[in-house]
């Protein structure tokens, strides 16, 4: 079954390279280039991953992010872009919770990176429905 992917990003060349790298490793993709249009994503087919740019043209992307994650409980996020080098980014606490993987990548590089990250939510989300997990808060 393919793995959906929502990914925001307002720089429409981003966006399509990001997009053509993620089709041709067979995930399906949902993109979005303003925060309206990935909470419409979000809500009407909860993804397995999203990925958004650090800025989009009207809100930060851990911002971004943290509005869809309240949607969607759980949702693995990945940051991409130059968040580590950023001296506006104060509060690092924002972050938390997030996979960060900072500019410049490869293609192949953020393939890795988000396999990585479907992996590791997979596992966990497995651990959570295990029969000795059932029913523990």
């Amino acid at each position: 079954m393919k793995k959906t992917i929502l990914l925001l990003s307002s720089d429409s060349g981003i966006c399509k390279a990001i997009c053509q790298a993620l089709e041709s490793k067979g995930y399906f993709v949902l993109s979005a280039s303003e925060i309206g249009r990935a909470v419409k994503w979000a809500t009407e087919c909860t993804p397995d991953l999203m990925i958004v740019g650090h800025y989009t043209e009207s809100i930060s992307g851990h911002e971004a992010a943290a509005y869809v994650r309240k949607l969607c409980p759980g949702i693995p996020v990945l940051l991409v872009g130059g968040i580590l080098n950023d001296p506006g980014l104060e509060n690092r606490e924002a972050l938390l919770n997030f996979e960060v993987f900072p500019r410049p990548y490869t293609a192949a590089e953020l393939l890795d990176k988000v396999s990585e990250v479907l992996a590791r939510h997979s596992l966990r989300s497995n651990a959570d429905r295990s029969p000795g997990r059932i029913g523990v808060l």
